[in-house]
């Protein structure tokens, strides 16, 4: 099982999937498997569909979150052991659609407010300022504020691209205060307690989670809400589509498209 799951994250990076992506695949396979208890080339199309229904009846998982799994069964037998066969049945749910939960201007400001540290004020100014995914902002380094053109570089991005997005004279401030209180002395903008490896996500979250407590945001919040909101409140202030869908990183307008539905300005 162990050479099988090594030959399975490599098929993966050899496609150019993000360590966060690769993680969930292995996981997801890993998932389906154990119940099981026999290695994954003696199972079936009878098992992966038992597994599948499983998880959406009896562990009510999202549809999201059956076809997360869905696609690590179906990348294990399609690619890795080269038995397409037993995923040929296997079809993506369909996901409702829901609108993204965005804070106000008046909420972002509040929870600016409750945060007590300048290093938190900068991770969520970061967050917000330039639209940034949870996985970017723990992968900055202090080499990608550049100061001079106003704008932060994006590296690690999802699916390997790369972008620039803009810095107003305030979130500088912000970094600033951060840099001089904080000092950080490796690559990384935000370390860990390992000054080599990013911050992980997981603290990004509580610190946010408990800033929203602190400033009475009752609205349930994760990091990516900041993002959402960036968004919504850049096609409120009359910035166009295409920018917008740039400053994100997205690979297609259509899922740009979805902040059309939460912003006041256009309704």
């Amino acid at each position: 099982m162990t050479r099988l799951r090594d030959k399975m994250r490599e098929d993966l990076q050899l496609r150019g999937l993000c360590p966060t992506t690769i993680d969930t695949y292995i996981r997801g396979a890993r998932r389906f498997v154990e119940p099981f208890g026999a290695p994954p080339a003696k199972l079936g199309a009878a098992e992966v569909r038992r597994s599948l229904l499983s998880l959406l009846n009896e562990a009510k998982a999202s549809p999201s979150t059956v076809n997360t799994y869905a696609a690590a069964i179906r990348f294990l037998y399609d690619v890795t052991l080269k038995r397409p066969d037993v995923v040929a049945d296997v079809v993506r749910l369909k996901t409702p659609m829901r609108v993204p939960q965005i804070l106000s201007g008046t909420e972002v400001e509040r929870r600016l407010a409750a945060i007590p540290t300048t290093k938190h004020r900068a991770r969520v100014m970061l967050a917000y300022g330039a639209g940034l995914r949870v996985s970017e902002l723990a992968r900055l380094e202090s080499g990608d504020i550049d100061a001079k053109r106003r704008v932060v570089h994006i590296r690690n991005k999802k699916r390997g691209r790369e972008r620039h997005v803009m810095r107003s004279p305030l979130l500088l401030s912000a970094l600033r205060a951060y840099w001089k209180d904080a000092r950080p002395s490796g690559p990384r903008l935000f370390p860990g307690r390992d000054p080599r490896k990013p911050i992980p996500r997981a603290a990004i979250h509580k610190a946010l989670c408990k800033a929203a407590k602190k400033a009475a945001i009752t609205k349930r919040l994760s990091p990516h809400v900041l993002r959402h909101s960036f968004a919504t409140h850049r096609l409120e202030g009359g910035t166009d589509m295409r920018t917008v869908q740039v400053l994100l990183g997205h690979a297609s307008l259509r899922s740009t498209v979805t902040y059309l539905h939460v912003t006041t300005a256009r309704l």
